[in-house]
């Protein structure tokens, strides 16, 4: 079932459920992706990874302005988010491709940090958090 039409059955569900709070995150993402295929086409993973991303952005602006009730709500609708995303590469395999990436591009230093990201990303895209893979590009360049 493609995701648009899981989604929308789902946010019947909650609103039969009187689920407020799931509704209003579910109908948040359904707008997206739908702006998102009006645009031109925007990849679902992409869409999903970015508002998981601003709901994780914005739980940390509202903590540090000792909204916790607000950063909660935010971090939840972060969770629901990250549950349509594919699953997310151990750190061992992601490791693993790191390795090969960097035997591929022959990168010796953190300088050539570049060359290894160019050859790790879309082999994780999806299934990886640019920071973690900056994390362990860096880790294994630095060794």
């Amino acid at each position: 079932m493609p995701l648009l039409e899981q989604i929308k059955d789902e946010t019947t569900a909650a609103l039969k459920a009187g689920d407020r709070e799931r509704v209003h995150a579910l109908r948040l993402i359904s707008n997206e992706l739908q702006k998102a295929v009006k645009d031109g086409g925007a990849d679902e993973v992409e869409v999903l990874q970015r508002e998981r991303k601003r709901r994780l952005e914005a739980a940390d602006a509202y903590r540090h302005g000792g909204r916790d009730d607000l950063a909660a709500a935010e971090e939840r609708e972060a969770e629901l988010i990250a549950g349509y995303l594919p699953e997310q590469i151990s750190d061992e395999d992601l490791a693993a491709i790191v390795g090969d990436a960097v035997a591929e591009s022959g990168a010796t230093s953190p300088q050539e940090m570049g060359k290894v990201m160019s050859v790790v990303m879309p082999q994780v895209k999806g299934r990886a958090d640019g920071k973690r893979v900056s994390a362990a590009v860096q880790e294994k360049l630095a060794s």
